[in-house]
């Protein structure tokens, strides 16, 4: 290979970073709408049941194509820890976090819904301190507090002074949501496994806890069987909802990371999803999206910027 070409091939691979990065942002700024109208065909857990099984398929699938399903098999021949720990983030993630999170998106609008779950890095933080002995900065607590008076702002459509929440039950969902995230993140950032693997895994223990949860609700007359009443607007929203926001994104996102040259080159990209979602959400969903719906987002995107300001110093 000429001089030349080496000194063009980073740069190259770098672009292919941004573009797999865009096209995982891109992905999960359409699976708010995806959420808001499959949930008008299904309830949250059929949701949950459905897409969890799609994932844990086009995860099996992805190890088959990379030759990597010696792992499945070594891990269950040897069962231990890395596989217990797999059982406990299943628990989180999926199961946890999406039964809150698509329970949040039924009882509030998309727009709502969406950046309230978006303060995860926040939870990140609080918990960081706990849990890997990190300490809290001032500043950081400042950016904290920008942006939770971006939720305040959502939640409240701008009534700050009154605090009328339009669904606090909804709100605080959301919020949970962010705060299983948090947990899920921190658990896994020290497991040094496949990164496939550990999805593949994640959702397939996931998708057992939520078969469990829906056949024990149906035997006790609770809910009907999973699969009763489904529409195919329904499985068809399922469907997009395991394979991208579940799946295709994660991949594009993992593969991002691999090529870039910086984490951060490619992360802070994540921030346009928000505001990328809400065009999604008004055309596509028909919401009329409210000036606090905006001016909040952006309270909460700018205090995570002054999150990773603090970090990155």
């Amino acid at each position: 290979m000429s001089r030349r070409a080496c000194l063009h091939l980073p740069m190259r691979t770098q672009n292919r970073a941004y573009l797999f990065a865009m096209l995982a942002v891109l992905c999960w700024s359409t699976v708010a709408s995806a959420f808001k109208l499959t949930l008008r065909e299904v309830d949250y857990l059929t949701l949950l049941f459905l897409s969890s099984l799609v994932s844990t398929v086009f995860f099996f699938l992805v190890l088959v194509a990379r030759r990597k399903t010696a792992l499945i098999t070594d891990s269950f021949a040897r069962p231990g820890r890395p596989l217990l720990r797999s059982a406990a983030n299943g628990f989180l993630n999926p199961f946890l976090y999406y039964v809150i999170l698509f329970k949040a998106y039924s009882l509030l609008p998309a727009q709502e819904a969406q950046p309230l779950n978006y303060t995860w890095p926040l939870m990140l933080v609080l918990f960081s301190a706990p849990m890997l002995g990190q300490r809290i900065r001032p500043l950081s607590v400042l950016a904290m507090l920008v942006s939770f008076l971006g939720v305040l702002i959502i939640s409240t459509h701008g009534d700050l002074f009154g605090l009328r929440f339009t669904n606090l039950l909804g709100a605080l969902l959301a919020m949970g949501s962010a705060v299983v995230w948090a947990l899920f993140w921190l658990t896994n950032v020290r497991d040094e496994r496949d990164e496939v693997l550990k999805l593949f895994l994640n959702f397939l223990f996931g998708f057992a806890y939520i078969l469990a949860t829906t056949a024990a609700l149906a035997a006790l007359g609770l809910r009907p069987a999973v699969l009763q009443h489904v529409t195919a607007a329904g499985a068809l929203g399922c469907a997009y909802t395991g394979l991208i926001e579940m799946g295709v994104a994660f991949t594009l996102w993992l593969k991002a990371l691999q090529l870039t040259e910086a984490t951060a080159k490619v992360s802070n990209l994540i921030f346009l999803s928000p505001f990328v979602s809400l065009v999604f959400i008004r055309v596509v969903v028909g919401e009329r999206i409210l000036p606090s719906s905006i001016l909040g987002l952006t309270f909460i995107a700018g205090g995570i910027l002054l999150q990773r300001s603090v970090r990155s110093a």
